[in-house]
């Protein structure tokens, strides 16, 4: 039995010491390093050593190879690194120490090593303190320092949490680490909601509709989930609040579709065709209708916002054939978009709020397309590898997640903005499809 004291002790060590951790170095980011805005970006060469252990525990010793070839995996997954051989090592950190002083810095440049992250860890009971460095190998200079207390399970979130700095301290940009991913797998024989870690890690199933369930939305703070099931016999829209029983169910007659959470608000545009035409609505967090947003005879669909939550794409046949849409919503004024291709869906709009992803079909394949707001830089991001579909923004905007039947059934791939680097998320029996990339998060 956890007693009051315990309970407010464990709540304590971990919103203080894994979220946050004590900082050793916390200088302003620099952009000399990274530059994310380039498509032909070079990647970094990186070395990440085993950790230091301060005993020869084999707990401490088993901490350090995980802590240190998870570090490796989580850089890597962002498409920024290259990740250096530990064969190649010329300095072993256990003997040498993982501050500046104590580092030979000629035998990580000769190797090739641009940074170096070293790590120390201490386990004492079930409490591990880890201290993690960024360390600029040619400069000789401590780019980030910082210092994690909690349990030994924590180990991955404050791993994640040094990963964050690291990015943050080279790009000036957030990481995806302590991000989600929502999809729909038919692996129980239904189509059900899984979520996953960023890099595919400790899949879960969050609905049991044994029905068909599809269109998986995150809210702007992902606790909320919006989703479209057929566990009534027709599409309804379900609104779930993920971690307390309560939530809201929008069954209206015919259609009621394709969530898209306004950013910032606990209100979300969806799809709906009672009135007899498939219509773009506003409706409260709660599922209440607020008001009808697009008023063209013919299919509207598949809303997709803006950062700023003042525009919003999304798809119509209004043109004889299916292109995306931008609508500014305090004007009213609608704009197409998509001008090359003759089926054009899922838009997905840019963190960054400067270009739109989509599918487009061409050649009986479905693929994936990248455009300006503007129109303009129209770039094929995929090719050549079965339908690849339902493009998502990781939420620093440098990412995408995507389905892609280019190895038979479909499943998850992530890439970087550019298209390159595709690989795939996670391996799950059956089809996995419909990925939706959540913003930052803690706990969820």
């Amino acid at each position: 039995m956890i007693t009051g004291y315990r309970r407010t002790f464990i709540c304590w060590l971990t919103t203080v010491t894994i979220l946050f951790g004590s900082a050793l170095c916390r200088a302003e980011p620099e952009y000399e390093y990274i530059d994310i805005s380039n498509p032909f970006l070079r990647k970094i060469p990186i070395a990440v050593p085993l950790f230091k252990t301060t005993s020869a525990s084999s707990q401490e010793e088993q901490v350090s190879v995980q802590g240190s070839d998870l570090i490796s995996e989580s850089l890597e997954f962002t498409g920024y690194f290259k990740m250096i051989d530990p064969g190649a090592f010329l300095e072993n950190p256990q003997k040498s120490g993982i501050i500046t002083s104590s580092i030979n810095f000629q035998n990580w440049t000769s190797i090739g090593a641009e940074l170096l992250v070293t790590g120390g860890v201490s386990i004492k009971g079930n409490l591990l303190e880890m201290e993690l460095r960024l360390i600029d190998t040619f400069k000789a200079q401590l780019l980030v320092g910082k210092k994690y207390k909690g349990w030994i399970n924590d180990q991955r979130r404050m791993i994640h949490r040094f990963c964050n700095e690291v990015v943050y301290r080279l790009t000036g940009s957030w990481g995806v680490f302590d991000s989600k991913i929502a999809f729909i797998s038919n692996g129980s024989g239904n189509k059900e909601i899984y979520i996953c870690e960023f890099d595919g890690h400790n899949p879960r199933q969050i609905t049991h509709h044994r029905s068909i369930t599809l269109f998986p939305a995150w809210s702007s703070d992902a606790k909320w989930m919006a989703y479209t099931s057929f566990a009534k016999g027709k599409p309804d829209l379900y609104i779930k609040h993920l971690k307390e029983r309560r939530g809201a169910v929008v069954a209206k007659k015919g259609i009621n579709s394709a969530p898209a959470w306004v950013p910032g608000e606990f209100a979300l545009a969806a799809t709906l065709s009672f009135s007899g035409d498939q219509e773009i609505y506003l409706l409260t967090g709660t599922g209440k209708i607020i008001k009808r947003i697009t008023r063209r005879w013919g299919i509207d669909d598949q809303a997709a916002w803006a950062p700023d939550g003042k525009k919003m794409a999304f798809v119509s046949d209004r043109s004889g054939n299916t292109q995306i849409y931008i609508m500014d919503l305090n004007s009213g004024k609608t704009e197409r978009l998509t001008f090359q291709g003759r089926y054009n869906t899922q838009p997905s709009w840019s963190p960054k709020g400067d270009k739109i992803a989509y599918s487009s079909m061409e050649n009986g394949h479905n693929d994936i397309f990248v455009i300006g707001i503007d129109g303009e830089g129209l770039t094929q991001l995929t090719s050549n590898g079965g339908d690849n579909e339902s493009p998502s923004w990781s939420p620093d905007g440098n990412l995408i997640v995507f389905s892609s039947t280019r190895e038979g059934a479909s499943k998850i791939y992530v890439m970087t903005a550019y298209g390159t680097d595709q690989r795939r998320l996670l391996v799950l029996p059956g089809e996995q499809i419909s990925p939706d990339w959540s913003s930052r998060v803690s706990d969820n």
